[in-house]
């Protein structure tokens, strides 16, 4: 969430930034009520000190015993009226921060101004995409030829977006994770973490999920919990309501989880395949940093989740999301896509972000430079590193071969029992 006195100092450079995201804000209603609420505070402010003033008036009345009767009647119409300002402040408070939880974040200067993902500027590449002398398949196609993936048992049992995972195919997205934690963790330098899958309102509130993106969230029936669109929910929250210290700082978390998202919004798109589904796993990355060191946090992060495909020996490249395309929360974001032969472009598999202190706001999260000073908001960021179902995808396509099978990449090969190569089912 942005600083609400932010807001209201920077009318203009706030509406800037919805225009260059193509969103909107009550930035009108916002500044009435943030007038409001000062100058009802203000008005509570002046009547607690006019009943200080009285209620010491009351007691020297008092202990020299004459009648206080006429100020005691005076300052209880005053705590009524005292009563009736506190409980409209709360209502404008109320009012207003609904309409600032729905403001996005301010995107930093360097991200470039424009309409949609055909404005973001490529950064860099990594790898030349392989030349194929056969015809080229595609990673549903080759997962029920190999008899690695099955979506009509999935659909069977859950309907669209959901697939099975069998024998070697399981074993794939197995060694993925267990490789994506072990050079996280291991070189990388992040903590491994095992999260909560079920989180509440509050939580997703504080990374930005809620109430901007409802409709994308599995809310469990009768109760309060949501199920986590993504590991950086629960890991960026992990410190919610803390104050740390600056010693500490930075923290870097990792973690794999499931994934749940209803995709509300994507109607139609990515129907076949790995790229998009209900439910898919993914080893997210989360940093804790201070603000003068985030984008530098940004850029390692950035080349954490790359170090992945490059190891994996995957194509790929890093574009920057302008501002008719990054996320609500992010100040600054870029996108990692790989390869992907079948549909020759290149896709997401990893997307890096710079929140700022816009999730730390919401949840709290503080640190303290040293004893003496005063606590300070920190900056989160996360990535992907990477989601796992499109790795997969990923692989089949690049390392196919004219005979159907697929070659295992040789970093993964230690964790599929030594398997070189899935080959299809005669």
């Amino acid at each position: 969430m942005l600083d609400l006195r932010f807001v209201r100092e920077n009318l203009e450079a706030v509406q800037q930034n919805l225009d260059n995201r193509h969103t909107t804000g009550d930035l009108e209603d916002f500044a009435k009520l943030y007038d409001l609420r000062k100058d009802l505070i203000q008005e509570v402010e002046q009547l607690k000190a006019q009943r200080n003033s009285v209620t010491a008036e009351i007691s020297a009345l008092k202990r020299n015993k004459e009648n206080a009767d006429d100020k005691i009647a005076e300052m209880q119409k005053v705590g009524d009226k005292i009563a009736e300002l506190d409980g409209k402040i709360r209502e404008t408070e109320s009012s207003l921060q609904n309409i600032a939880l729905m403001l996005p974040n301010m995107c930093d200067a360097s991200v470039p101004v424009g309409e949609d993902e055909n404005d973001n500027p490529e950064m860099r590449r990594w790898g030349k995409p392989r030349e194929f002398d056969f015809p080229i398949q595609a990673h549903w196609d080759l997962g029920e030829s190999l008899d690695i993936l099955d979506w009509e048992r999935a659909a069977k049992e859950s309907g669209a977006r959901f697939t099975f995972y069998k024998g070697l195919g399981a074993r794939l997205e197995r060694a993925l994770i267990n490789f994506m934690l072990d050079l996280h963790t291991e070189k990388q330098g992040y903590t491994e973490m095992m999260t909560p899958y079920m989180v509440t309102r509050q939580t997703l509130t504080n990374t930005g999920q809620l109430p901007k993106f409802a409709e994308d969230m599995y809310k469990v029936e009768n109760t309060e919990y949501f199920l986590i669109p993504t590991a950086e929910v629960t890991l960026t929250n992990f410190h919610a309501g803390e104050i740390l210290s600056a010693n500490e700082l930075p923290k870097y978390y990792t973690a794999f989880t499931a994934c749940f998202r209803a995709e509300a919004g994507s109607a139609g798109r990515d129907t076949r395949g790995l790229i998009r589904q209900h439910q898919f796993n993914k080893v997210e990355m989360v940093k804790l940093a201070t603000p003068e060191t985030s984008y530098q946090e940004l850029e390692s992060l950035t080349d954490n989740a790359e170090e992945v495909l490059r190891l994996l020996e995957l194509p790929h490249r890093v574009i920057t999301l302008c501002t008719g395309d990054i996320g609500f929360g992010s100040a600054k974001t870029y996108d990692v896509e790989v390869w992907m032969p079948a549909q020759d472009c290149y896709r997401e598999i990893s997307s890096c972000s710079n929140m700022t202190d816009f999730q730390a706001r919401r949840g709290n999260i503080k640190f303290r430079r040293d004893a003496k000073s005063k606590p300070e908001f920190i900056h989160t960021l996360n990535g992907s590193g990477l989601a796992v179902g499109r790795t997969v995808a990923a692989i089949l396509e690049n390392n196919q071969e004219a005979d159907g099978s697929v070659r295992i990449p040789k970093v993964l090969q230690p964790y599929m029992g030594g398997a070189e190569v899935i080959k299809p089912v005669k």
